[in-house]
């Protein structure tokens, strides 16, 4: 009504993205339907709206999420919009060459269904993580880099979806940086295309010029090493690990028992953060917990569980300050000349 009344409403549009799983059926992309409990209350009036005003479906599509809970059935080539045969919908004989664009004409036969032909679409997110749990299958730097890369030349050279081939695809790419504090699976913190030191992730084109200049099929750059922190330059024998860390906004008490469980019933090596060990300094309730947890998380190999402490902790894919200070007295990491890490995290006793 403000935009009406301003006389903006043929220059900005209104919608609300919705997640591919406002689907209740999705394969073959041509049987492609809404949930059958959201359609009257939700769905036909936000496109009746949508209608109305001239705006587009917003749309989050994450090929990732089908792969990972279905990888021996969906073939990593065909989610990754590599070179693969296609798969061939029964039911409008359409050939699909990427998973990706099988999503997008679910939610336009969707929209076919309930005779709303006439709607555009943009998806608003897509993207694929760098890293992730042991759980999390397909999670890597390699295929983050191969989706999101041969995802640009996709939309940059082709035309609309084998359901829609006259409609442009209008994607954006989730996200620009890692979210480094984001709770939740590893995942969750690496979609970026950089690390929060605006440090790339991996190299790929992002505009017809750099697709010109690079015809070869993105890859993950293999001298990219994962920053510490905000700074950057940990050693190459950090790449891929996890690490588990205390949560900053976890309540004391929590932590206190987390700590008591890691380094009693956990059998966590504890020693290096008694008064007078390595690791006593910095002496913070979260330094200390976050040094059991992952003593902890290490000995149980990683798995997926083994970083919760009621929720008190976390995942994190950049090293703990204790790891990165053995790294620097083993000159695997330098830290830039204007970072006093006594500033930082107070006195340091080796």
């Amino acid at each position: 009504a403000s935009l009406v009344k301003l006389k903006l409403d043929s220059n900005i549009k209104v919608s609300s993205p919705v997640a591919i799983s406002c689907l209740g059926n999705s394969y073959p992309a041509s049987a492609g339907s809404f949930k059958t409990d959201q359609v009257q209350s939700t769905i036909i009036p936000m496109l009746d709206f949508l209608r109305e005003t001239g705006s587009y479906l917003m749309v989050n599509v994450y090929p990732f999420f089908a792969y990972k809970d279905n990888s021996k059935t969906i073939s990593l080539d065909y989610s990754l919009f590599k070179d693969n045969p296609g798969v061939v919908d029964s039911g409008n004989g359409l050939r699909y060459k990427s998973l990706f664009e099988a999503q997008v004409d679910a939610v336009y036969a969707a929209m076919s269904a309930l005779t709303y032909d006439d709607l555009k679409l943009v998806v608003t997110e897509t993207g694929w993580p760098s890293a992730g749990d042991a759980a999390e299958v397909g999670a890597s730097q390699d295929n983050a880099a191969a989706y999101n890369g041969n995802l640009v030349r996709r939309v940059l050279t082709g035309n609309g979806t084998p359901l829609r081939p006259n409609d442009p695809l209008n994607v954006y790419i989730f996200a620009l940086f890692n979210e480094n504090q984001k709770p939740g699976p590893t995942s969750e913190r690496n979609y970026g295309l950089f690390y929060p030191n605006e440090q790339r992730v991996y190299n790929i084109p992002l505009s017809q010029k750099g697709l010109n200049g690079n015809q070869s099929p993105p890859a993950s750059n293999v001298n990219q090493t994962a920053p510490v922190n905000n700074w950057g330059g940990v050693s190459k024998a950090t790449s891929g690990q996890t690490w588990c860390m205390a949560s900053p906004n976890a309540e004391a008490e929590e932590l206190q028992e987390g700590l008591d469980y890691a380094c009693g019933e956990g059998g966590a090596d504890c020693g290096p953060i008694q008064p007078n060990g390595a690791c006593y300094n910095p002496n913070s309730l979260v330094a200390h917990a976050s040094y059991a947890y992952n003593s902890y998380y290490q000995k149980k190999a990683r798995v997926s569980g083994s970083c919760f402490f009621s929720g008190t902790a976390y995942v994190s894919t950049q090293p703990p300050f204790f790891h990165v200070l053995v790294l620097q007295h083993l000159g695997t990491v330098n830290f830039p000349q204007d970072i006093n890490v006594s500033d930082q995290f107070g006195e340091f006793q080796q």
